[in-house]
């Protein structure tokens, strides 16, 4: 057996709209998710082994190097396009909410608004495995990195997982990377308990990963909004779903985990020719998405937003020092349009995180519930924003 391999997730629960819970008022793309913007692709590995229970305890008591307890965690890798991203860089932008994080790349990105490889999310202490992987990944595909031209930025977030990861085995390798990476395709995206997902905690319940799309008619055309977020944040008391106190309702149900102050990543794409001044006044409005649901970006969070187009590219060889791209006009019907896009694509996909996760037992018999369904959706009735059956 491939001691690398990827391990099957969870099936994932049905999400919100399935059981007729619609976020915001624009209508989603054909899937719902940051794939609806296209040649967007998304992977994921997780990585699931071991008992709930702590094992391999050295004299002293503490966990044995390399970590005896449970493997609850992943990553997810986010492709902009289906070519070469260092000969090819996109447009990006990145909004930081809360600083509390350990992510890579993004002072580049926030100086020249670009990106050049996959942004790939993970746990907090596999940021650095996971950064020399997509190191590796972009230098067998570009051999003239760090002989003929300069060297390569990876962006990489984390979220930390702790709660039900044993973190400090450091289950995340190379070869996880790499397989997220090759996984990555358009079309649906699984949601929930995969991939950097597996092991995090979201108000009190199973978060982990969720993705939402808005498509928006506008003068210059058809545009498309797409949003996945790794949700590992909120206290349970704040959780809000369509504007309903759903976390109050639900503060004496079940034990909440005692999981530290967490954090959220949120990865915003779009075709909308937009550059990277633009691009961040877009993910400044993610975080709007991210308050919605309850979001306080409290003390200990680490909270990011990465924006980027798939339309506004730049070639990192060139044979003239000027170029020709689409530029969107910073029309105030089309601005607020994709505005109100990104905030409501982040708003369903943290909710989706939710509906979508399973319970899981991690590190030390951890235990976090999923969100318990039947009595969010008798919220929603009785807050008149479902139906009565």
């Amino acid at each position: 057996m491939d001691a690398f391999a990827c391990t099957p997730p969870p099936k994932p629960r049905p999400r919100a709209r399935e059981y007729g819970v619609v976020i915001g008022r624009l209508d989603p793309g054909p899937h719902n998710a940051i794939t609806d913007v296209a040649g967007v692709r998304v992977g994921h590995c997780t990585v699931i082994a071991g008992a709930g229970s702590p094992a391999g305890a050295d004299a002293a008591g503490e966990r044995a190097p390399g970590g005896g307890g449970a493997a609850r965690t992943g990553v997810t890798a986010i492709l902009p396009h289906e070519g070469n991203l260092f000969r090819d860089k996109v447009e990006a932008a990145i909004h930081q909410v809360n600083g509390f994080g350990k992510p890579t790349g993004l002072a580049q990105v926030a100086e020249l608004g670009q990106i050049e490889t996959p942004i790939v999310l993970t746990n907090t202490l596999s940021v650095g495995v996971t950064y020399d992987a997509v190191v590796r990944y972009m230098l067998r595909d570009n051999p003239e990195i760090g002989v003929t031209t300069g060297t390569v930025n990876p962006v990489v977030l984390e979220c930390n997982d702790g709660h039900l990861n044993d973190i400090r085995g450091g289950h995340v390798h190379h070869e996880h990377v790499w397989r997220a990476i090759a996984a990555a395709a358009g079309g649906p995206v699984q949601e929930g308990t995969v991939g950097a997902g597996t092991g995090m905690t979201a108000f009190g319940f199973k978060g982990g990963i969720g993705t939402s799309s808005r498509q928006v008619s506008t003068r210059a055309g058809l545009l498309t909004v797409g949003t996945l977020v790794l949700a590992n944040f909120g206290r349970r008391a704040d959780l809000r779903i369509d504007g309903v106190p759903v976390g109050l309702e639900l503060r004496d149900w079940h034990d909440s985990p005692a999981a530290p102050p967490g954090s959220v990543v949120v990865v915003v794409a779009t075709d909308a020719p937009l550059d990277a001044r633009q691009l961040g006044r877009l993910a400044r409005r993610a975080a709007i998405g991210l308050a919605r649901t309850g979001s306080t970006a409290a003390n200990g969070s680490g909270d990011f937003v990465v924006a980027f187009s798939t339309t506004r590219r730049t070639p990192h060889f060139f044979d003239t020092p000027l170029r020709t791209v689409p530029s969107l006009i910073d029309d105030g019907e089309t601005a607020g349009l994709l505005f109100a896009a990104a905030i409501e694509s982040t708003e369903e996909a943290v909710i989706d995180a939710l509906f979508c996760a399973t319970s899981m037992k991690g590190r030390d018999d951890h235990y976090v519930p999923a969100l318990p369904v039947p009595e969010v959706l008798e919220i929603m009735r009785r807050y008149g924003r479902l139906p009565r059956t």
